[in-house]
């Protein structure tokens, strides 16, 4: 004869029905649309038209902030109100991953492209390899070499030579941002961000540190500096973009050097900010709400997960944008 024994099973909550979602996807849209528009318009837009891309841009923003704003309040409440079990919290930590992951495919994507100019695209333009038989047609007199200094259409006299695939007026620039072309290694902007980046990992670390050990002074001290380091890079990569386009001509109007700088570099700077952002809410959270404790911090892990990542996005940045 067997005994039966009862299993207890845990409680999973589950929340009622919500519109955040579209929402959000709304306010992503019109920030997308925004954005490339504004980039549309820096390219190939007339002077002094209205299209009014900055304002969809920003509208998409502050939509997209207000809808997280109330999502993650609604998250916050329910977790201090007792409402998620640990089974539900393994799933936040199984959708943050897939998060970041989708994230690495993104970068991966952005990566992927550059590779493809460089070592299959640009050389082809160039003549060189199956794909070079259109540079007589196209470009004839173009060669390709990385940074690209001159762009295909200067090659053969500018746009109004070019009689083939005229897709607006490119300029190349006076100079790169790659390490060889710094005139001094102190006055090279990529390098005090790089350094500025990986310290500010480490104090994300140390932050980490202080609220395991239950020592919320040391968790605020350690979390306050390194949102103000993420702060510090996104002056230092504004004082680089306006070196980029007032002392060196590198604009997006600058070919496909230019694209792809501006592309991998603003985008990484995006989840900078994002990041940052993310970092705040958890330090005024635990600094005027005297939440996380040495078992419950999961907002502050998830956020420091992402920062480790654009820490690392940056690392393969600086090598294969500046140095390589």
């Amino acid at each position: 004869m067997t005994s039966q024994t009862s299993t207890e099973y845990e409680k999973y909550y589950v929340p009622e029905k919500s519109k955040l979602a579209i929402c959000a996807t709304i306010g992503l849209i019109l920030s997308i649309y925004g954005a490339a528009s504004i980039m549309n318009d820096m390219t190939f837009g007339e002077p002094g038209k209205a299209t009014h891309s900055w304002t969809i841009f920003m509208l998409g923003m502050f939509f997209f902030a207000a809808t997280l704003f109330s999502w993650f309040r609604i998250t916050i409440k329910e977790n201090i109100a007792g409402m998620n079990s640990a089974q539900l919290k393994k799933s936040y930590v199984l959708g943050m991953f897939w998060f970041i992951f989708s994230e690495v495919m993104f970068f991966f994507a952005f990566f992927g492209t550059l590779f493809y100019v460089r070592v299959l695209v640009g050389p082809w333009l160039g003549g060189e390899g199956e794909g070079g038989r259109m540079n007589g047609l196209l470009w004839e007199g173009f060669t390709f070499s990385w940074p690209m200094m001159q762009t295909p259409q200067e090659a053969v006299g500018g746009a109004a030579t070019q009689l083939i695939a005229n897709n607006g007026s490119f300029t190349s620039p006076n100079t790169n941002l790659s390490f060889s072309s710094a005139h001094a290694w102190w006055a090279w902007l990529p390098l005090w961000n790089t350094l500025v980046l990986l310290t500010s990992s480490l104090t994300c670390h140390f932050a980490h540190m202080g609220i395991l050990a239950g020592n919320r002074k040391k968790f605020n001290f350690w979390l306050t500096v390194t949102v103000a380091l993420g702060v510090i890079f996104l002056i230092l990569q504004y004082m680089e973009y306006h070196e980029a386009y007032v002392e060196y001509g590198l604009t997006l109007n600058a070919g496909i050097y230019g694209s792809t700088f501006f592309m991998l570099t603003g985008f990484h700077g995006f989840h900078v900010f994002m990041g940052m952002t993310m970092l705040l809410i958890q330090l005024l959270r635990s600094v005027f709400g005297g939440q996380f404790t040495a078992d419950d911090h999961f907002g502050f892990e998830a956020s420091s997960w992402y920062w480790h990542f654009v820490d690392v996005v940056w690392v393969f940045l600086f090598l294969f944008v500046y140095i390589l």
